[in-house]
């Protein structure tokens, strides 16, 4: 967002005389376009399922990513950049061993979707809104709250490495 000032000069005239013009100057203020979501999609868990993504180290987690009506339209024509007003949700769970399935199997080798963990992600695909971010808002909602700023800074820088992918890591499960 710009804001018009106005600025005074000082002129010094032949004469002597100090008199102060007005010349409208544009300058950037200080607020830059808002690169976080703030609220959570209404109806996002009853969109369809894009795939599933098994995350290990610290995160240790699996996490079901589901798209609204763009993102499959998107994802299934393999269309890149995604359209305007795609949005594409993570919800991630612990990954835990499940010890009655293993049972059966007489092995550890079965795992299933434990609580829920790092709330529930969102990207939002406006490029005018969040061009400093790829054309991709970002949030995380904790029970239901955004999380700060802080963490949601850290969202665009991990997901430019997958820039020739419009900033998706998610592909497609047909």
């Amino acid at each position: 967002m710009k804001r018009i000032g106005l600025l005074l000069v000082v002129v010094a005239t032949v004469a002597g005389v100090v008199v102060p013009t007005a010349i409208e100057a544009q300058q950037a203020t200080e607020e830059a376009a808002p690169v976080f979501v703030k609220k959570i999609p209404p109806g996002y868990r009853d969109w369809r399922f894009i795939t599933v993504a098994q995350e290990r180290g610290e995160l240790n987690d699996i996490r079901a990513v589901l798209g609204n009506d763009k993102a499959i339209k998107a994802y299934r024509e393999g269309m890149l950049p995604f359209p305007e007003g795609t949005i594409i949700a993570r919800l991630a769970y612990d990954y835990v061993p499940s010890e009655e399935n293993n049972k059966v199997f007489g092995r550890p080798q079965s795992f299933v979707a434990g609580p829920p963990k790092n709330g529930v992600q969102f990207m939002v695909k406006d490029s005018k809104k969040y061009a400093a971010t790829g054309g991709w808002g970002y949030a995380q909602f904790d029970d239901g709250k955004s999380a700060d700023d802080a963490t949601l800074k850290t969202c665009f820088p991990c997901h430019e490495a997958v820039k020739s992918r419009d900033y998706v890591f998610s592909r497609y499960s047909p």
